[in-house]
């Protein structure tokens, strides 16, 4: 047996202009690579692919990878942007911006943040033997997850806002015999509060 363990959420926007999208144009999610540690996970920018790319107002969107791929080689690991601000650096080298007008790129979103285990304790003992055994004790572990999106216009070549979430839960694993984990996903739940947000904030003035 999984249990949901509680989350506790916030989202944040700020707006600098005017947006809206066309049924032919389209939009591209990005999150940072850094390749180390400050990463953004990919598994979360999939996250908010999958919440923008389906249901009610649905968002055409171009693969990450296939972007990239257009764009070679600027998001080669040593020459990949690693912030917003160096997007713009970006748009300004010769024949990038001929290279995103032919995909018809209408919104680039630049998402940096990660999860993070900010606490852990508790223990746990598990024994087996012939006459059976179990598991007694608990442990708890304590995730914030903090994501940032900035909203880029591809077209005036500026910012048109940034949208913040940020989700923190704590998960235990409760042992009487049998384990049973009490799980909360803050990175799951930032995720969709940033996908929610980020649809309202394209489509909404449309």
């Amino acid at each position: 047996m999984v249990l949901s363990g509680c989350v506790s959420s916030r989202i944040e926007q700020s707006r600098e202009a005017v947006t809206g999208i066309e049924t032919d144009e389209v939009m591209v999610i990005l999150g940072r690579a850094s390749y180390n540690d400050r990463e953004t996970e990919e598994s979360f920018t999939d996250c908010i692919v999958d919440e923008l790319s389906s249901g009610h107002s649905a968002i055409k969107l171009i693969p990450q990878d296939e972007f990239k791929d257009d764009l070679y080689p600027w998001f080669e690991p040593r020459t990949a942007p690693t912030s917003a601000e160096d997007l713009g650096r970006l748009f300004a080298e010769p024949g990038v911006r001929e290279r995103i007008d032919a995909a018809n790129v209408k919104y680039l979103e630049w998402i940096e943040g990660d999860t993070v285990t900010t606490d852990k304790g508790g223990s746990m003992s598990c024994t087996l033997s012939t006459f059976g055994g179990g598991c007694f004790g608990m442990s708890y572990w304590e995730q914030d997850a903090s994501y940032e999106a900035s909203i880029w216009d591809v077209d005036k070549l500026t910012t048109a806002g940034q949208i913040s979430a940020d989700a923190s839960g704590t998960s235990y694993i409760a042992g009487v015999v049998i384990p049973i984990p009490i799980i909360a996903r803050p990175g799951n739940a930032a995720c969709k509060g940033l996908a929610k947000q980020l649809r309202e904030f394209i489509v909404g003035d449309s």
